[in-house]
């Protein structure tokens, strides 16, 4: 089975500190003579023995240390209505954070072990070199942070002795490049979402302020189902709730534009948008929104992978959306999908819209599969988003690049081969089109587009589309066994199918 390559749908050590130790009694020196004339003194006669029942108290020894453990529980329960979800081919899968009560088929604990080792048993001391070692440890712990209990008390005793932290704000030291910080500035500019059909169905997600006339980014997925006679609201982190209307929305590249009604005294101040092609694997993340409706939470993480090819569809599984992703271990579960994904500078590099679940048995499963955060998340990157908005704003309708050929789109790991007819018997190579100019014919396989590797039909679409139209870009493709070049310069395709 083929499907054309421009939006076609695709099938359903730290040791603790060693305190100084006293000894018990002071050497005495072995040097020096007697005098003759004064005796020696007297021996002191034997101690007694102990009474029946005694027993010598312990030695004390150092406290051995906490240990620390983390743990990453997942969100409360999510709304009353389950979220759909899709199954997704196997090149490359993720789930949508769909309308209901968050992410379907769209994107949206462990412990650390203990650590700390006894130290070494202390010799016997008085209750005051106890008392001393105590504070010594105190200092440390205040010059190294604070924070930290130190408890000491010999087998008969019940009381503690303990240390509290100062208490003060300033010692904190949340900078404005904080995540702390920045999630200050941007939560009063990312909104909760809240999306409802004609007929009832619909859900919650996210979306950011992108300019001040009141436009609001977001998924496609997220506003979908109130965008034909539904309703639609975006609440902001103030509580305060504002209509909103839909502008337009590109169903495969998964963006969706909403603009406030009666916005007069909303917070528009727009997040900054940062450039996606400027980040490296290992930047830190921070992702913002609403996961099972929870509005306003913050997570943090790192880019993991960049140009992810990941292909989706909306909650429905009538719609297919592609994008070559920038994947974050930064949590995102149902409900994120629309919402920012930013850089350590406070900037949006990507929106939140797809995740990999552990219980779907590598494809998106159905409702009673959906499952939360595994690390594996997906933003579209902004500079194609940004590019959307513009056009979905400017005429409500999306643009695609194109090429002009139906490709197979379950052939994975060789390439993307040029079906031999295309769909309902129409021609696979668009005639005159831009891939027939530079000589392309059915049965080719795509291996490369300019210096990235072409795996699959989904991989390529999500290529393209990371360009405009009118832009030129190198082919390579086997044909008869033998590779092949050829420069194609982008065609394009106005509205979804």
């Amino acid at each position: 089975m083929s499907t054309e390559n421009e939006g076609a749908d695709v099938p359903s050590e730290a040791t603790p500190p060693t305190g100084p130790q006293a000894s018990d009694s002071a050497r005495a020196s072995a040097s020096g003579a007697q005098t003759p004339d004064v005796p020696p003194a007297p021996a002191a006669p034997p101690a007694a023995p102990p009474p029946p029942g005694f027993e010598p108290a312990a030695a004390g020894g150092r406290p051995t240390g906490s240990p620390w453990e983390q743990s990453h529980a997942p969100g409360g329960p999510g709304p009353s209505q389950p979220e759909r979800t899709t199954q997704i081919p196997t090149y490359g899968t993720a789930g949508h954070g769909s309308p209901d009560g968050g992410w379907g088929s769209y994107g949206g604990g462990g412990g650390g072990a203990p650590w700390g080792a006894p130290g070494d048993p202390a010799p016997k001391r008085r209750n005051g070199g106890v008392i001393a070692a105590l504070l010594v440890a105190a200092l440390v712990a205040g010059g190294i942070g604070g924070g930290i209990g130190f408890w000491a008390a010999d087998r008969n005793d019940t009381s503690s002795t303990t240390v509290s932290a100062s208490g003060n704000p300033e010692a904190l030291n949340r900078k404005p490049t904080s995540v702390s910080g920045i999630a200050q500035k941007a939560l009063p500019s990312v909104v909760t979402i809240e999306a409802q059909g004609a007929t009832g169905e619909g859900g919650t997600g996210t979306g950011f302020v992108y300019d001040k006339q009141g436009h609001i980014l977001t998924n496609n997925h997220v506003v979908s189902s109130a965008a034909d006679g539904g309703k639609l609201t975006a609440t902001f982190s103030n509580g305060k709730k504002y209509d909103a209307e839909v502008i337009g929305r590109a169903q495969g590249y998964d963006v969706a534009v909403v603009k406030l009604k009666h916005a007069e005294g909303a917070p528009l101040n727009p997040l900054p948008l940062g450039k996606s092609s400027h980040v490296q694997v290992g930047d830190a993340t921070i992702a913002i929104g609403a996961p099972f409706g929870l509005s306003g939470t913050v997570t943090t993480g790192i880019i993991s992978a960049k140009d992810r090819p990941v292909a989706s569809s909306d909650g429905a599984g009538t719609s297919a959306s592609y994008m070559s992703a920038l994947q974050t271990d930064a949590s995102i579960n149902p409900g994120n999908s629309g919402g920012p994904l930013m850089d350590a500078s406070g900037n949006v590099i990507g929106i939140n819209s797809a995740i990999q679940s552990a219980g779907n048995g590598g494809g998106m499963g159905g409702e009673s599969q959906q499952s939360g955060s595994i690390g594996l998340g997906f933003a579209i990157p902004i500079d194609q988003a940004k590019r959307v908005a513009q056009d979905l704003i400017r005429t409500g309708r999306p643009i695609y690049p194109q090429i002009g050929v139906q490709v197979g789109m379950k052939d994975t790991g060789d390439g993307a081969t040029i079906a031999q007819t295309g769909n309902n018997g129409s021609d696979s190579v668009t005639p005159n089109g831009p891939a027939d100019k530079a000589g392309l014919r059915p049965g080719d396989t795509i291996t490369k587009l300019d210096n990235t590797v072409i795996d699959s039909g989904p991989t390529l679409i999500s290529e393209i589309w990371q360009h405009k139209p009118g832009d030129q870009v190198t082919l390579t493709y086997l044909r008869g066994g033998k590779e092949h070049t050829a420069q194609v310069t982008l065609g394009q395709r106005t509205g979804d199918k």
